[in-house]
């Protein structure tokens, strides 16, 4: 498979990786590969996703010999739409970190209902779908609260940001300095190393 590795849990640093994107078929490849990785070892999976995309997570998922509908029905695998988890923790145009922890939390508590010491995998667009949006502050203050979040659930997190967005100066920067890696075009992965 196709790696995109990730190890996080008790006692090791958290992984919050970066994909920017320039066509769909890739990002489905390596967020599929990402989270099938994790199902492989017993990892249960989230993706926070538009319908586009997990329907083409799902199909790269199934050329991996995973069962979505399998995966799905037993909760090792939960399916999100993107713009409808945002709307639950944004309030009047802001994000609202108590109803972020609120409605992302019990996703993350779900996933590991059957295993309780299991770190989630999960991948997610909803700082991409607010940068299209031109909420570029709220993107930026979205993956701090993952961050934040990170100090409560043991997760590894691979956000997908669309290069046909369009980012301000510095704004690749600002992205990169709240993810600890960031992804390549093969699904490898490599450390940021803030300066």
């Amino acid at each position: 498979m196709n790696t995109v590795s990730a190890t996080c849990g008790p006692g090791s640093k958290h992984f919050h990786a970066v994909r920017f994107y320039q066509d769909d078929t890739s990002l489905c490849r390596i967020a599929a590969a990402f989270i099938g990785d994790g199902l492989a070892a017993n990892q249960p999976a989230v993706v926070i996703a538009t319908p586009s995309h997990r329907a083409g997570i799902l199909d790269e998922l199934r050329s991996l010999s995973f069962d979505g509908g399998r995966l799905e029905s037993a909760g090792e695998l939960q399916l999100l739409d993107a713009e409808h988890t945002l709307a639950a923790f944004m309030r009047h145009g802001s994000l609202d970190p108590v109803a972020f922890g609120a409605t992302v939390g019990p996703v993350l508590q779900r996933a590991r209902a059957a295993r309780p010491d299991a770190t989630v995998r999960a991948y997610g667009e909803m700082v991409d779908w607010l940068w299209r949006c031109d909420e570029t502050d709220a993107a930026i203050r979205l993956e701090a609260l993952w961050n934040d979040l990170a100090n409560s659930y043991p997760f590894s997190l691979l956000c997908g940001y669309s290069l046909g967005n369009s980012y301000q100066h510095g704004a690749y920067e600002q992205i990169c300095n709240q993810h600890t890696h960031v992804v390549s075009a093969s699904g490898q992965h490599a450390l940021i190393d803030i300066v």
